[in-house]
């Protein structure tokens, strides 16, 4: 049997009527190995801070075109990757026609 601890034994002097606990600790929860939505799955965040000015302007824009924040960052990046010559990546949600095909370097 476990030894009480010194909250126990305080509280015993005081009068208090503390249960001797014998069983052990519930055990945690096992860690989850797949995404919590399925649609994650085979994705990895990257996470990036900006000033808070910056992400309201993207979720403005996001809201004007009726897209997600998702969308518009995976647009940013294919942007990006196609001005440096590099495979656009980045999966889009929307059908629509990405800028890369209208820019002129």
């Amino acid at each position: 049997m476990k030894k009480p601890g010194a909250l126990a034994s305080a509280l015993r002097s005081s009068g208090a009527n503390v249960a001797a606990t014998t069983s052990a600790p519930a055990p945690l929860p096992e860690a989850q190995t797949t995404p919590a939505v399925p649609v994650r799955r085979g994705t990895k965040a990257i996470t990036v801070h900006f000033p808070e000015d910056v992400r309201r302007q993207l979720k403005a824009m996001a809201a004007e075109q009726g897209r997600s924040m998702e969308d518009m960052v995976a647009e940013a990046l294919n942007l990006l990757f196609a001005r440096y010559r590099k495979p656009e990546l980045a999966p889009r949600k929307s059908g629509k026609v990405a800028l890369s095909n209208c820019i002129h370097s």
